[in-house]
Formats: structure tokens, sequence, C-alpha cells
């Protein structure tokens, strides 16, 4: 995603079940073609489930989760899409839930903007395999 462009397909993932306990050292995003897919999310996996997938984007992204499993693409979908991205890491919310994921330590969305770090909620998938 370039810095300057004027398209922002990103938006804010607010936390499901309300503030977090602990302040988030990841922005967590979701990419708007799947903001409604991130608003069903309590209802599809339950609010268990979805506070624990958006505590770990938003403290851990680069680390396996305490509870689900991850792994990252390979080949074209695993691809960063920038430089300073992570590849495309997969995880497994529930047997009906997945969630692609990319994050960025420095993200910095251009001139007027600061360096934070983000993660870039890519898709959102609640078909079985």
């Amino acid at each position: 995603m370039p810095p300057d462009s004027a398209y922002q397909p990103l938006g804010p993932a607010r936390r499901p079940g309300g503030k977090p306990e602990q302040a988030p050292l990841y922005r967590v995003l979701v990419h708007r073609r799947y903001s409604r897919h991130w608003d069903e999310m309590v209802t599809r996996v339950g609010l268990q489930q979805a506070e624990q997938l958006w505590d770990h984007l938003a403290h851990n992204p680069g680390r396996p989760p305490a509870i689900g499993s991850t792994c990252y693409l390979r080949g074209k979908a695993g691809k960063p899409q920038g430089d300073g991205w992570s590849r495309t890491v997969h995880y497994e919310l529930s047997s009906m839930a997945r969630v692609d994921f990319q994050f960025h330590d420095k993200f910095d969305q251009g001139a007027d903007g600061d360096e934070h770090p983000v993660v870039a909620i890519l898709t959102i998938n609640y078909s079985s395999h």
C-alpha cells in the first residue's frame, strides 16, 4: 500500500466486547471489503474467541497465539503488500473461521503521519475447508 495513495482501503477494527484492559501495541485495521465480516465476528465465533483474536493481533501478531494456530502462507498469497510488511499470516480461529493478516512495525501513512505499528486484516473467511 503506497503511503501517498489517496485510496485508503483499511479502517479501524474495534475490539469486540469493548475497550481492552491493556493499551494495544499495534493498531488493528480491517480491509473495507471485510468490515461487515468483522462486525459479524462475535455472532459467528463467540465473544471470547473474537476478543482473543483481537488481543493477539494488537499485542503479538508475529508470534504464535496462545489459543488457535497460525502459519505463513506460501507463494503469491503470502507475499508482503510492500516494504516493511510481514508475509501473510493465516490464523485459524475455529474450524469455520479464518483470518489472513499482515503486520508492519513502523508504518507511516505519508508526510503528516507518524510511524506506528499496524496489523492489516486482509481477509476473513467463515466457510469450512
